[in-house]
């Protein structure tokens, strides 16, 4: 029986002075209830002879209210940010080649990562290790606490998502391939596999069990993958974001931070989804927005998300349009 979609703008509020220019990721500290967002904006803020590409938002659940209480540069589009494990700082990567790490309490802006290419992904492994994924088809490892790289791993094309559960660090490359790393053992793959999608992959995210990771596709299908041999038989992909006869990217993913198996998807259908993975099953389907949702994230305990309305370039620059907002949706107890 096909499920009636709930009204997302019912009970969202909008995120006060959005980026000017497409939105590239979204998330919420798990210490607090600031979230980060990073853009491709080319607007100059007045008294600053620099771009603002990442500006992180104090959201008020209360008063329903927002407001920009920190914000930082790159020279270049920023196309991945990341928290810190205890909310204290941020790093971000960009087309610039560069990563960079923003301290919230100091106000200090450093720049701690180089490659030779943009960097498309970017997580903290630990506490002082930062992991960056760069278009130059090497993942780098940092200690904050030394200059220069402490490792190189070269993979066999560019990389486009990753993500890290415990030591379980799972790598999406350009040639549609998923390569497995521990962490342990920085400067080795575990394991190579083709991806289980046929076509470009946008998102991978890690089970919060650190025994497999869900994968997003360009052509409206999400795979469910566990990395452990026994349990592989359990491994599955299931069809997303579809309208009638037309496919939608997948653009991003997050599990929530308590429920488990239960995962949000994000559409250039203009959709959010609500899926249990563990029953393979469809929780809550939302009301489609006038737009593409380019990013989305809960926040720390899951009673809320953010999403995006941004457009993705999916359809290229002939249909770009300049709307780019934030909206937060606080979820009902059912939900």
């Amino acid at each position: 029986m096909a499920m009636d979609p709930a009204d997302i703008e019912a009970s969202a509020f909008f995120v006060k002075c959005p980026p000017g220019d497409g939105i590239s990721a979204l998330q919420f500290s798990t210490e607090s209830d600031l979230l980060a967002a990073s853009s491709w904006n080319n607007q100059a803020t007045l008294n600053m002879h620099c771009f603002i590409q990442v500006q992180i938002y104090d959201i008020n659940f209360e008063d329903r209210e927002s407001y920009i209480k920190f914000a930082y540069p790159h020279k270049a589009p920023v196309l991945c940010l990341k928290w810190s494990l205890d909310g204290s700082q941020i790093v971000s990567g960009g087309a610039d080649h560069k990563g960079r790490l923003y301290d919230l309490e100091s106000g200090r802006l450093v720049e701690f990562a180089h490659h030779e290419a943009p960097i498309k992904s970017i997580l903290y492994a630990d506490y002082n290790l930062v992991v960056t994924g760069s278009w130059d088809r090497t993942i780098r490892y940092w200690d904050l606490r030394v200059p220069g790289p402490i490792g190189t791993l070269c993979l066999s094309e560019r990389v486009y998502t990753m993500d890290a559960c415990r030591s379980s660090l799972v790598v999406g490359t350009a040639d549609n391939k998923v390569h497995q790393i521990d962490t342990m053992v920085p400067d080795t793959i575990i394991k190579t596999m083709d991806s289980p999608l046929n076509h470009q992959m946008r998102r991978i995210r890690c089970f919060r069990e650190g025994d497999g990771f869900a994968m997003s596709s360009i052509e409206g299908r999400v795979a469910i993958e566990y990395t452990e041999q026994i349990d592989q038989a359990k491994s599955f992909t299931f069809k997303c974001h579809r309208i009638e006869n037309q496919i939608y990217a997948v653009n991003d993913l997050d599990f929530h931070p308590s429920e488990q198996g239960v995962l949000l998807t994000a559409g250039s259908d203009g959709t959010i989804i609500i899926w249990n993975k563990d029953k393979r099953q469809k929780l809550k389907a939302y009301s489609r927005v006038d737009g593409h949702i380019s990013c989305a994230a809960y926040n720390r305990d899951g009673i809320a998300f953010a999403y995006a309305v941004s457009y993705d370039w999916s359809k290229g620059y002939k249909f770009a349009t300049d709307t780019n907002k934030i909206y937060i949706h606080e979820m009902e107890l059912f939900e």
